[in-house]
């Protein structure tokens, strides 16, 4: 590191060494008063110079050494006592430069204190040295040796561009070989480390030349080795690189940007040189038909162009289509009409806007397309109606021409009917069709329909025609009578007035006119001898029922028989109806005292011994009622009573009880007078008088109820008459039984028209006793008494008011009559 050099001019190194000095203190003078100040500063001076080496040790470094790096030895190099370094305070002095480096007062060694970047301390490059100089100075005796360190260069600094990128305009007609300067790249390195030379990417159309300025300096000129086509590339990208000699070399890049400028050597050019355009008739002044659009490669005023009609282009082309000379649109500018002209040809002109105008050429034919712009036509060649409904199918109703004056799609039309209809359409010929009967005609369900033909074309969007036509139906009889019920069933009210309304039995038919006028009969049956004609009659046109006679519901009941209505058509249809006429019950029928038996008018005469029992039975009065079962119910109660407290009165069964036994001051005659009232509204009774006459005897009068036995002999002439005659009465009434029974086999069965008659009223307890029918050939009343057991039933017979029947009854013995038995009558012919 350390080398001695001779020694220099010892005139101007003293020069040098001596101005330092008086700089030094002219600081430290500055400060000492006194007039003795110049003398002291000229001693100074010449003991500095007394004191100063006259030599100076050179030392070289690199630079960019690490801080603390060592770069000689001072005190072996300059022969100094390390020992002493302290004592003479020695120290370090860099001229005119920052403190780079330092002296270790220990072991006197130099060292690097900052790192040194030459380029930073030796910013010219007219030398490539570059020095710091020193001044060690000590003190006991003073001494001063000057240094100087030479900093070597190291490559540390690449090149450099002025700018990063280089723009360039170079015109695309420039010659081959053409020379175009490029900024130099600048390195802050010396020496082998500057710039040595460039490189260019690589380019087939440019390279590089270096050239060498007199300083010494490396720039490159662009050069032009092929013919440039804006064309093709606008803009041509390249890469210089500066490389400096270091070793390793470091490079710099800049971007080289060029951009070729336009010439106009392109004419413009059209998609197509023979364009076919298709447009719609009708369409409205504006309408785009083509929009041309032709393109010229060159840039500028080059590629602005204008288009224009050729000469070959007809004035009726120009006057129906305008040509926008900006934008190369062509519009609808006349009235558009297939039928009048369908092909128009044209030559369009795009010219640029150059110095030396190019232009290009397009022929252009417009066809004009058929519009869908007339409506398909309908026409009604035979229409039939009215029609009978009962047409038969596949009949035709009417025929139809179709028809549309456009061509191609627009002109084929197609014919419909709406659906859910019972037509269809048939084709017969061309564009002629027949509407004929696909499904049965009913005129009750549709009376008519409106047909309606739309014919559409298949145009886009379609177009389409409608027709309708009113088809009417003529009736035919093909619907019977309907009555809103299959079975009527009428209350009537005995004791109606002849000539009375019933009901109204209304029928319906659906059909119309003749065929809907109904006339309503009654079908003949006889009942009993008797025509339903005699008994009701209906209005043949309202079919209102009246009643022709009184009934009376104790002889008729019920009548069943069947209505007809028919209608007027031909042949005439008809329906029947059940009619079921039920007689109700009018309380019209007082109730008959059957027992006890009396004459006319007369009062009943009964004895009764005084020692009677209380409960004992006393009486039964029984009371008929021929009218219905609610009407026909008995009440018996007392309407006069000699004394309340002696005889009570049942009222359901009529039984006449002692409630207490005779005393001695009770009368010997006893009065009673019964009521029997029915259940109608109002309420009909009849009335018995009882006369009861007290004996003095042991024999109990009807006291077969009582079960208490008897206190006096059996054998007596009482209880022997008695027990005669209860068996000759029981004898009778077998013997009536029999009878009954063998009439009853050989009776012939009642006509069904018969009215029904109550046979029998029944308690509301289950008797197991059954019922007896008596036959006298007595006209009058005939009643007949018999004592059962408790649970036994009194039987009696009572002949209707005119005496030719009877109605035969068995009454239970503890209740009164309440229900209607539904058995059939059982009616007895008195025989005359």
């Amino acid at each position: 590191m350390k080398d001695r050099i001779s020694k220099l001019n010892i005139a101007g190194i003293i020069y040098l060494i001596v101005r330092r000095a008086i700089n030094s203190l002219k600081r430290r003078v500055s400060r000492t008063m006194g007039f003795h100040k110049r003398y002291v500063l000229l001693a100074v001076i010449f003991s500095f110079v007394r004191y100063t080496s006259a030599s100076a040790t050179h030392y070289s470094i690199p630079e960019e050494l690490k801080e603390g790096s060592v770069v000689a030895n001072l005190a072996t190099d300059l022969s100094l006592d390390v020992k002493t370094l302290n004592q003479r305070k020695m120290r370090l002095d860099i001229i005119a430069n920052k403190k780079y480096l330092d002296v270790n007062k220990e072991t006197g060694e130099l060292y690097v204190v900052e790192k040194i970047d030459r380029e930073h301390i030796c910013t010219t490059k007219s030398s490539t040295s570059c020095y710091l100089r020193l001044e060690v100075i000590l003190e006991n005796p003073v001494r001063i040796f000057n240094m100087e360190v030479e900093i070597l260069d190291m490559n540390d600094n690449a090149p450099q561009f002025r700018r990063e990128t280089i723009h360039l305009d170079i015109s695309e007609s420039t010659p081959t070989g053409e020379r175009f300067s490029l900024s130099n790249a600048v390195d802050p390195d010396v020496g082998s480390n500057s710039v040595k030379t460039y490189h260019l990417s690589e380019s087939e159309q440019f390279t590089i030349e270096v050239q060498t300025g007199r300083d010494g300096s490396k720039f490159a000129d662009l050069i032009l080795k092929q013919t440039l086509d804006r064309e093709q590339q606008a803009v041509h990208n390249l890469i210089l690189t500066a490389v400096d000699g270091g070793t390793p070399a470091r490079s710099g890049t800049a971007s080289v940007i060029v951009r070729v400028l336009d010439t106009n050597d392109n004419a413009p050019a059209f998609e197509k040189d023979n364009l076919s355009v298709k447009i719609l008739e009708n369409s409205p002044t504006g309408s785009l038909v083509v929009d041309l659009n032709a393109t010229d490669l060159d840039e500028g005023s080059n590629s602005d162009i204008s288009y224009s009609y050729s000469l070959y282009t007809s004035e009726k082309t120009q006057e129906t289509f305008n040509l926008n000379p900006a934008t190369g649109e062509i519009t609808v500018k006349g009235m558009l009409n297939y039928e009048d002209l369908r092909i128009y040809d044209m030559e369009v002109i795009a010219a640029d806007k150059g110095a030396t105008s190019l232009t290009g050429q397009c022929t252009i034919k417009i066809l004009v397309e058929d519009m869908n712009d007339n409506h398909p036509e309908i026409s009604i060649k035979s229409f039939q109606s009215p029609v009978t409904e009962n047409i038969e199918l596949d009949r035709v109703i009417a025929v139809v021409s179709i028809g549309d004056k456009d061509s191609g799609d627009n002109g084929i039309v197609d014919l419909h009917i709406p659906d859910n209809m019972p037509f269809k359409l048939r084709e017969s010929s061309d564009n002629y069709y027949e509407l004929v009967v696909s499904e049965p005609l009913d005129r009750e369900k549709v009376p008519e329909y409106d047909i309606t033909f739309t014919v559409t074309d298949r145009g886009s969007p379609p177009l389409s025609d409608n027709e309708t036509m009113t088809l009417e139906l003529l009736d035919v009889n093909d619907n019977v009578p309907q009555f809103p019920q299959s079975f009527y069933t009428i209350r009537v009210m005995e004791n109606n007035a002849p000539g009375a309304l019933l009901s109204s039995l209304t029928a319906f038919d659906p059909d119309l006119h003749e065929n809907q006028y109904l006339v309503y009969f009654i079908i003949e049956k006889e009942i009993a001898n008797t025509s339903m004609s005699m008994l009701f009659s209906i209005n043949p046109e309202n079919g209102n029922l009246y009643a022709l006679k009184t009934f009376d519901y104790e002889i008729e009941k019920e009548f069943l028989f069947h209505i007809e209505a028919r209608d007027s058509g031909s042949p005439p249809l008809s329906s029947n109806v059940t009619v079921h006429i039920i007689i109700v019950d009018q309380n019209d029928n007082a109730p008959v005292i059957v027992s006890p038996w009396r004459a006319h008018g007369s009062v009943v005469e009964e004895k009764i011994p005084r020692s009677t029992d209380k409960g004992s039975l006393v009486a039964k009065v029984i009371a008929l009622d021929t009218d219905s079962v609610h009407n026909s119910r008995i009440t018996y109660q007392f309407l006069q009573v000699t004394d309340a407290t002696l005889f009570s009165l049942d009222q359901y069964n009529g039984e006449i009880r002692t409630m207490r036994m005779f005393s001695y001051r009770d009368p010997r005659h006893q009065r009673l007078v019964v009521v029997a009232k029915d259940n109608g509204e109002p309420a009909l009774s009849a009335t018995v008088t009882i006369k009861l006459t007290t004996m003095e005897t042991a024999v109990k009068a009807y006291s077969d109820m009582t079960e208490e036995p008897l206190e006096y002999d059996i054998f007596s002439d009482i209880n022997l008459y008695l027990v005669i005659g209860l068996g000759s009465v029981s004898f009778l009434l077998l013997i009536t039984i029999l009878v009954t029974i063998v009439i009853k086999c050989q009776k012939p069965k009642p006509s069904k028209a018969a009215p029904p008659s109550r046979n029998s009223v029944i308690s509301e307890r289950n008797s197991t006793i059954a019922d007896s029918t008596l036959v006298s050939n007595d006209a009058y009343w005939y009643s007949l008494f018999l004592a059962e057991t408790r649970k036994g039933k009194l039987v009696v017979r009572q002949p209707l008011p005119k005496g030719s029947r009877y109605i035969v009854s068995s009454i239970p013995r503890g209740t009164g009559l309440t229900d209607t038995s539904d058995s059939a009558a059982s009616t007895l012919q008195y025989p005359k």
